[in-house]
């Protein structure tokens, strides 16, 4: 049900803001995402809206972190959700080179655009 949160067994919460009413994102399948990456305190970090070139990865396989892999499996496309990401799901102890410190917590907007 759309804006309710929802906690993973994982730690990963997220909420949807709108829900899809296209194919459902689903492990294996290649999904095609905008998204707009910010931490706890507001400060963006990235976003795939400000560059305008939609992100696309093959969900499940681990070739995004964690927190990804889990909180867009079951979007519908068009959906809308905000993803909560522990550090352990994120990038954890080490961080992202000089943009994502150590042990940070993460937020997403994404946005489902495409399955395949």
């Amino acid at each position: 049900m759309a804006n309710e949160e929802v906690v993973l067994k994982s730690g990963l919460k997220y909420v949807d803001l709108e829900e899809g009413a296209g194919a459902v994102a689903v492990s294996g399948k290649d999904v095609t995402v905008h998204y707009t990456g910010k931490f706890p305190n507001g400060k963006k970090f990235d976003s795939s809206v400000d560059r305008g070139e939609p992100f696309t990865f093959k969900l499940g396989m681990g070739r995004v972190i964690k927190g990804w892999d889990e909180g867009v499996a079951g979007m519908r496309i068009g959906g809308k959700r905000k993803l909560f990401i522990p550090s352990e799901l994120g990038y954890g102890k080490r961080g992202a080179g000089d943009v994502i410190p150590p042990n940070a917590e993460l937020q997403f907007d994404v946005e489902l655009l495409g399955v395949e």
